[in-house]
């Protein structure tokens, strides 16, 4: 299997070539030549484990990896979860939920970076290279990316978050993390300046090779790749549980990477009907899909931090898919976009054979996480509320079953829960641990130069 970016700079890059660019050298995300079809074996596949489902998936993709290795990466990645299945199915009252926060950091983001820890350090194992990864997070990716790569050998992290925009739980989970190789910076601005700030540094080359830079964005291909495997299982559960021969499936969404796993499974062939990805009032993304327009706003803080986003980076991936996978269009658009903040795609809503929107705002979402608790004694994080609130709005009786992602666990997001339902039940031992906890960060303007003068004093 071979590589190439969106923009067309990069092309006939292996797997590991992937692993260790992230974005790619012109600025553009990387995307495989061809999609396999599994439609054929999908029988097969429906009765394997969590592990032996993720070593056949992501086998078709990483086939510059010897399989037994493959297997051992996966094996060791996925021993640190806490649920037997990894990824378990809950019905609660007509939908499904597709738990994806039994990971160490309790964020669907531990499934892909537990997996992205192990593979940079075997493959950097392997050729005595190093790496500075450097990442932004609008609140999961950066404690998830953290566990993944801390006290790994050739590895050091510098993770971006927007300073006092993120949870407390969520800064306790990467600023408590005292290892020499972590670096957490707390930026003055939003996420997206954060991943600006990324941007830029991966764009400047020179900069890039002198410190082996590196992503756990999801601009990094490796991360989608690992997280198209939970589609795939949780799709399985639910038509085995209803007898459906298709699902829909709605996706809590920021940076459009969650949803975007999901894409690359409906063009393997997994029965996917619908992937409706949902917004918060930061509804970019539902806002292009209805009116065919891709156009900034500005960013509102919600009781969601992790969807407080406008620009989304793996929207550049499915763009390219909608133009024909034509580099010399993707560019121009994303040339287009990036001038003037603002990208007419369509004449009016955009038609996708997969991907339709939706929007909940923090009312709904309140009300989401107070009504799964009162009527099925079940409890919701706020990310995962906008997805339920949104999938009620859109179900209709007869339709195949509905798999909602639940992002991150309701214990990360206490002061939301205690706001929704008057009660203060979201706890978790781990995480109530954390308080108190010794920490270090660094606070740095919204400014490339300065995050860029403090990585090269660190890597």
């Amino acid at each position: 299997m071979l590589y190439s970016s969106t923009r067309g700079g990069d092309h006939g890059l292996h797997f590991r070539d992937t692993v260790l660019t992230g974005l790619a050298r012109d600025g553009g995300l990387i995307l495989p030549d061809a999609i396999p079809d599994v439609s054929a074996d999908l029988g097969r596949l429906s009765t394997l484990r969590y592990q032996d489902l993720a070593f056949e998936v992501m086998r078709l993709f990483a086939d510059d990896i010897p399989a037994d290795d493959l297997r051992a990466l996966i094996e060791k990645s996925y021993a640190t979860f806490r649920a037997k299945e990894v990824t378990p199915l809950v019905q609660v009252g007509d939908i499904f939920i597709l738990e994806l926060f039994h990971g160490p950091t309790f964020a669907f983001k531990d499934l892909a970076l537990q997996f992205l820890g192990n593979l940079f350090e075997y493959i950097l194992g392997q050729t005595g290279g190093r790496l500075n990864v450097v990442a932004a997070t609008s609140g999961d990716t950066g404690s998830a990316a953290i566990h993944g790569v801390r006290g790994r050998k050739g590895v050091s992290i510098f993770v971006l978050h927007p300073d006092g925009r993120v949870s407390p739980v969520q800064a306790l989970q990467m600023t408590s993390v005292l290892d020499a190789n972590v670096h957490n910076l707390a930026i003055a601005g939003t996420f997206d300046d954060c991943q600006g700030i990324v941007k830029t540094l991966f764009s400047d080359l020179p900069f890039k090779d002198k410190h082996a830079l590196g992503s756990m964005n999801s601009i990094n291909w490796a991360r989608v790749l690992a997280q198209v495997v939970y589609y795939f299982f949780g799709a399985f559960r639910a038509m085995e549980r209803t007898g459906a021969k298709e699902v829909d499936f709605t996706v809590p969404t920021g940076n459009f990477g969650d949803v975007f796993a999901g894409y690359i499974a409906a063009k393997m062939g997994l029965p996917i009907r619908r992937l409706m990805l949902a917004t918060n009032e930061n509804d970019i993304l539902d806002r292009c899909f209805k009116t065919g327009t891709y156009a900034l706003g500005g960013v509102q803080p919600t009781l969601s931090p992790s969807m407080d986003i406008q620009v989304a980076s793996n929207f550049e991936r499915w763009l390219h898919y909608h133009l024909g996978e034509d580099p010399a269009k993707t560019a121009a658009a994303m040339a287009s976009f990036k001038a003037t903040g603002s990208l007419r795609i369509a004449d009016g809503p955009i038609h996708d054979r997969w991907l339709t929107s939706g929007r909940a705002d923090t009312t709904e979402t309140l009300e989401a996480i107070r009504a799964t608790w009162r009527d099925h004694h079940y409890l919701i994080d706020p990310h995962t509320a906008v997805g339920v609130a949104a999938a009620h709005k859109a179900m209709a009786a007869g339709e195949p079953p509905m798999v909602c992602l639940s992002t991150a666990h309701p214990a990360k997001f206490g002061a939301a829960i205690i706001k929704a339902t008057g009660e203060d039940l979201a706890h978790h031992p781990t995480l109530d641990a954390l308080r108190g906890a010794e920490t270090r960060v660094t606070r740095l303007p919204a400014d490339p130069a300065a995050v860029a003068d403090f990585v090269a004093a660190h890597a």
